[in-house]
């Protein structure tokens, strides 16, 4: 039993991830056929007539590519208490629920113990292979997890983000002290419920243990950046804490204070020892090793829309290496990262061809007559992708989904032994488009990386940002919304304006521009902490912070989040000839909220 291990076996790992990549495509076969087997009785499959047959060929001539709008129904049934085989064969307990980032509203989604052993496989797998790079020794981790709000259904089921599904399961509390990992935070702090006070504790319990964080972890690495950030404005009082032995007035949770009562202890040597190390540093460059001088490494989600917050958290770390945690989504897991020395910015999945069945929609239309009559490809195998192609992942996992559409396009980097390294490149859906054009997430990425090392040579950053199509005029434009760390000069700012629109280089958004089919790009610059309030709303809705990530483009449909913007308008910048707008008193409001509240008035 693994809570009678003292420590995983890396090596074991390692051999038993190098048999099953090897005939991949066996293990497809046989991992879809368990699923289908152990999920014949569900109404789901037994509609699709599938009749008892296992085979792929079989399953993909029966069974439909769906989305999560598809499933809904079906969820929705679960949720309400039907305990018949609607998805699965055996009943669904509990429920996860989606950050609501993406789409404006959280999804909910079935999960169930094969879903969380699939979780652990990953948690070992690349455990293993990090281990193996950067082995660590008997010690704990600093780990900014938070467990969200778990409510009950309406059928009784438990209810809350799939991070605090597996974070409250007892195997992974056992799993993580077999791989030496054991967060250094007590179970109230982790599941406290008011994140601000639980975060604070999170860091004075790294302190208190200083010596013994082995590595610095969250989810995303949003949450890690935010974590330090956080420590720049309150680690004096961190250091009185410790240096009187007694908690700040600002944690009222009483389960939280009983917990931090029994590691908080005073002790001025320690509380003077970390005084001047904070003291000493330049504009906190170097803060994590200096804070945990054993400390190895630094994980985390660090892919994707995660890549802008690489700068600050290299900054944090000073030499410590980064290393990007594993590829999954609420729905499940996909790859593990087992080339752990690349940086963030190279990091590629392998995906774990046991796990669940996976497919893949080409990217790149194929003849003319497909493209003429947009024609979709059909999906490939897993061990049928080609080398620099991109693709749509498709999932079959262990907890009722088949066929689903993920959302998530990737570009096959290369192969592990016969399965391939996937690199996240985008969401499908996250596209800024008005005419012709389409501008992805990673675009967007691009163009505010191009326009922020402007920024960078007046010694301020982009804390944060995010994008929307603004249709209230005619023609359409982007609205690039920017968080800046301090004052910038009025004229950079314009030119960062002019750099984000010449960074949009796909073709069919140059050409729209050419001939005033879109109009020009709009630089909103907002007040200092939109961002936090942006997070907060998403918190008062049951996300957790583990689980959070800015939405990079906000719709229509999101309109909380588009007033939460408008409403904190300080700057408004068009590109081109349109010239600049400074917004000053509260006059500025109904001229600068107009074309928001014309947006979301219109939706």
């Amino acid at each position: 039993m693994l809570e009678k291990m003292e420590t995983v076996d890396v090596d074991e790992l390692i051999e038993e991830f190098e048999t099953i990549t090897k005939d991949a495509e066996r293990i497809q076969r046989e991992t879809l056929r368990k699923i289908l087997e152990e999920n014949a009785s569900a109404e789901y499959l037994q509609n699709l007539g599938l009749n008892g047959r296992t085979d792929p060929e079989s399953f993909k001539s029966c069974v439909p590519l769906v989305t999560h709008e598809d499933l809904q129904p079906y969820i929705q049934r679960i949720i309400d208490g039907d305990i018949s085989p609607i998805l699965t064969g055996k009943p669904i307990t509990t429920i996860s629920r989606s950050s609501g980032t993406t789409q404006g509203k959280p999804k909910f989604l079935p999960f169930n113990d094969e879903l969380m052993e699939t979780t652990l496989q990953i948690f070992r797998t690349s455990y293993a292979f990090r281990n193996r790079e950067f082995p660590i020794g008997k010690g704990k981790a600093l780990q900014f997890i938070y467990g969200s709000k778990q409510s009950k259904t309406k059928g009784g089921l438990n209810a809350g983000t799939a991070t605090t599904n597996v974070y409250r399961s007892s195997t992974f509390k056992a799993e993580m002290k077999a791989m030496q990992s054991q967060c250094c935070s007590p179970d109230e702090v982790i599941f406290g419920p008011d994140f601000h006070q639980s975060l604070y504790c999170h860091l004075l319990c790294g302190l208190i243990f200083r010596e013994e964080i082995q590595l610095v972890f969250s989810t995303f690495a949003h949450s890690l950046v935010h974590a330090f950030r956080t420590f720049e404005l309150v680690w004096e009082e961190l250091c009185d804490d410790i240096r009187e032995g007694v908690l700040s007035s600002r944690i009222t949770v009483p389960s939280i204070r009983a917990a931090m009562s029994k590691i908080l202890k005073p002790n001025p040597e320690l509380a003077d020892l970390i005084h001047k190390k904070c003291s000493g540093l330049s504009n906190w460059y170097g803060l994590i090793p200096e804070l945990f001088p054993n400390a190895k490494y630094l994980s985390g989600i660090m892919t994707g829309s995660m890549e802008h917050y690489l700068k600050k958290l290299r900054h944090y770390a000073g030499d410590l290496p980064l290393m990007s945690a594993d590829y999954g989504s609420s729905e499940g897991w996909i790859g593990a990262n087992v080339n752990p020395s690349l940086p963030p910015e190279l990091a590629t999945f392998a995906v774990l061809p046991n796990i669940g069945y996976f497919e893949f929609i080409p990217q790149r239309l194929g003849n003319l007559e497909s493209q003429v009559l947009c024609i979709e490809p059909k999906p490939v195998g897993l061990t049928e992708v080609k080398v620099g192609e991109e693709y749509e992942i498709i999932v079959t996992n262990v907890a009722g989904l088949y066929r689903y559409r993920l959302g998530d396009v990737v570009k096959v980097m290369g192969f592990h032994n016969s399965t391939p390294e996937l690199k996240f490149i985008c969401r499908r859906n996250l596209l800024l488009t008005i005419n012709i054009d389409k501008n992805t997430e990673k675009d967007l990425q691009l163009s505010v990386d191009e326009a922020a090392q402007l920024l960078a040579e007046e010694k301020q950053e982009v804390v944060d940002f995010t994008s929307h199509v603004d249709l209230s005029t005619d023609p359409g434009h982007y609205v690039i919304f920017w968080e800046v760390s301090g004052e910038v000069n009025d004229e950079v700012l314009k030119e960062c304006c002019n750099c984000l629109d010449r960074s949009f280089v796909d073709a069919g958004y140059v050409s729209a521009r050419k001939v005033n089919a879109i109009g020009p790009l709009e630089l909103r610059v907002v007040l200092k902490g939109t961002f936090q309030q942006i997070l907060d709303h998403y918190l008062g809705l049951g996300a957790a912070l583990s689980q959070f990530k800015t939405p990079r483009c906000v719709g229509p449909t999101n309109k909380t989040v588009l007033q939460i913007l408008c409403n904190n308008i300080g700057i408004e910048i068009f590109s081109g000839s349109l010239g600049l707008l400074i917004v000053n008193c509260v006059i500025y409001f109904h001229i600068l909220n107009s074309s928001c509240k014309t947006a979301i008035a219109k939706n």
